[in-house]
């Protein structure tokens, strides 16, 4: 019985190894729709909010 479980454990390992090289392997969807819709949002709100604001003066050098 000893005999069977050691052939079994590298059996057990072998699928193991196979089902998580599958998936590891799988075809993924890229969607960059949702990630471009939301860069655009940020875009125009920081367009807006940069647009009733002052221009920043620089600090004089100190001679």
């Amino acid at each position: 019985m000893a005999a069977l479980a050691w052939l079994l454990i590298p059996l057990v390992a072998a699928v193991g190894a196979g089902l998580w090289a599958m998936w590891a392997n799988r075809t993924r969807r890229t969607g960059d729709g949702p990630e471009l819709a939301g860069y655009e949002k940020f875009r125009a709100a920081m367009e807006k909010q940069g647009a009733g604001r002052p221009a920043r003066e620089e600090p004089a050098e100190s001679a």
